[in-house]
């Protein structure tokens, strides 16, 4: 028997991003990796940065990096609205590279009390998980 799909929308300020049927959708939220099917409870969820993860009705799997957004989970649809999304051919290795880079150093200086740790912790997170791909 065939799983259930549901409509899976991922819309970004610029675009589209994703607009089909899938069986399963996984990603990060703030309180932990999540996946959902059809069918689930209604909610909604803040996204944390992480891997993205789409299982269309034929079993293909479609990875990309999530960066930060909102879930709205519906029985038979599921919306993302995301800040940041990006499939793996388009992010820009070298332009992450340099972000890691930056972050990694001004996490060494955070004891100079002039660093906003927070941030430069979440735009290490942010580079890995571009690098990730």
């Amino acid at each position: 028997m065939a799983e259930k799909q549901f409509k899976l929308e991922i819309i970004s300020p610029d675009r589209l991003f994703y607009d089909g049927a899938a069986t399963m959708v996984e990603y990060k939220t703030t309180e932990g990796e999540v996946g959902v099917y059809a069918d689930h409870v209604a909610m909604t969820q803040i996204i944390a940065p992480g891997k993205l993860t789409i299982t269309e009705a034929d079993g293909t799997k479609k990875e990309a990096a999530l960066i930060s957004g909102f879930v709205e989970i519906l029985a038979d649809k599921i919306t993302i609205l995301a800040e940041t999304v990006e499939w793996p051919d388009d992010i820009d290795k070298e332009r992450a590279e340099a972000a890691k880079k930056r972050a990694e150093e001004r996490l060494a200086k955070k004891d100079s009390g002039s660093i906003d740790v927070a941030r430069a912790e979440l735009a290490l997170q942010r580079a890995l998980i571009r690098l990730s791909f």
